[in-house]
């Protein structure tokens, strides 16, 4: 476990026009546009664990819980469907020589149309449901490919939305080449959540689409945070919440901290070393929605400007904030939060039981954390593996997902 501070000189600088339209507080207002082709959109709640807190030294902990979002279980639900909705508006509007409302997304006049897109993406899991999802409810063609170790269970439920399943061989960041070289050959659509070079209009619209429950958690927030521990991964909702934060608040924003696996903690190594590396695949890490080895592009353009530190974590860490989270303590909530979910919270107790790194962060009897619990059991069998002790490295090495 090492803390990484983020020393690039972009630290601190204000978002550009193009990111805030990503990440900034503007953003929100774009979602909320294509609410109309979104029925079932309700706010998830923002949790309050004071007994954890107090545990803990620090004056408050708010968890949000994405367990809750669309049915789909994870704050991805939020970006790879809303990418579609507006993939899907722009192409019936071409067709249809006229400017389509979101809300006839939902028609059968657009799902005709939109019957002759096919959207495609390589996921560990989450994201490969959203987009699943966004498809099956507007009308196009979707085909998810995913890496090996993404489990029977996240498979299951990608293609209960009628998605088309290709299974590929090697890690995430090898299925996410496979999924480009397969739609530019075959004319699809691509709606990834990882930005490269000449590719980033698209991952621009799904983390835009995160933006939300940064919206959500403002009208919710009953004070001021002065921390937020969130999960990294490609980085993508790292930077959406370190971006938006950045945008509102400017230095008076929370210090934020990007927390990994320590098998995978892409984003860790890039701080360290000034500039967005790859690092090489390791052994699999139960925290499988943030099992990736390079930043997305654009997420780490922000990051660069937005994030204070970087924290690595090992698997043990992730269990026992699951098992902390699902058995209280005092009268907090019980929280159904899945081991990718928990990373931020695992990063947080590994922070505050650490006394060089408290005062490194300034954790302290008055600070009031932030949190989001992204995903729930989104592998149920997995889930309870974990949380009742049972789980095996058989277990881990199929529990990739998202």
């Amino acid at each position: 476990m090492k803390l990484v501070e983020n020393r690039s000189a972009k630290r601190n600088m204000p978002l550009s026009a193009t990111e805030a339209a990503i990440a900034g507080v503007g953003a929100p207002a774009i979602v909320r546009e294509f609410l109309p082709a979104f029925p079932i959109y309700a706010p998830t709640p923002l949790e309050s664990l004071p007994g954890l807190a107090a545990s803990l030294g620090i004056a408050s902990i708010d968890l949000k819980d994405e367990g809750h979002r669309y049915g789909l279980y994870s704050f991805k639900a939020l970006g790879g469907a809303y990418a579609v909705a507006r993939l899907v508006r722009n192409h019936a509007s071409r067709v249809l020589g006229r400017d389509v409302e979101p809300a006839e997304l939902l028609s059968d006049a657009v799902r005709q149309v939109a019957a002759d897109l096919t959207v495609c993406c390589a996921t560990d899991g989450n994201h490969g449901r959203s987009v699943a999802a966004g498809a099956q409810m507007f009308g196009c063609r979707c085909v998810i490919f995913l890496h090996s170790g993404v489990s029977v269970g996240r498979e299951n439920a990608i293609a209960g939305f009628g998605a088309e399943i290709r299974r590929t061989d090697g890690n995430y960041d090898q299925s996410v080449a496979e999924a480009s070289e397969t739609a530019n050959r075959e004319g699809w659509t691509t709606v990834s959540d990882f930005a490269w070079e000449g590719y980033t209009e698209i991952p621009g619209m799904v983390m835009q689409g995160y933006t939300l429950m940064l919206d959500e958690i403002s009208a919710q927030a009953r004070q001021p945070y002065t921390h937020i521990f969130i999960q990294g991964g490609v980085g993508g909702l790292a930077a959406v919440v370190a971006g938006y934060f950045l945008d509102r608040d400017g230095a008076s924003r929370p210090k934020l901290v990007v927390v990994e696996p320590d098998k995978a903690a892409c984003l860790q190594v890039s701080a360290a070393a000034g500039k967005r590396m790859s690092i090489e695949a390791g052994d699999a890490t139960v925290m499988a929605m943030l099992e990736c080895y390079e930043p997305s592009l654009t997420a780490w353009e922000i990051l660069e400007k937005s994030a204070d530190y970087y924290l690595d974590v090992a698997d043990d860490a992730a269990i026992e904030a699951l098992r902390r989270l699902a058995r209280p303590v005092d009268k907090d909530p019980a929280l159904r939060i899945g081991e990718s979910g928990v990373a931020g919270l695992a990063g947080l107790i590994a922070a505050a039981g650490d006394p060089s790194m408290r005062a490194t962060l300034g954790l302290d009897a008055s600070s009031r954390i932030l949190l989001i619990g992204t995903e729930g059991a989104t592998d149920p069998e997995l889930y309870e593996a974990l949380l009742h002790g049972a789980a095996t490295p058989a277990v881990h090495a199929h529990a990739a997902g998202l």
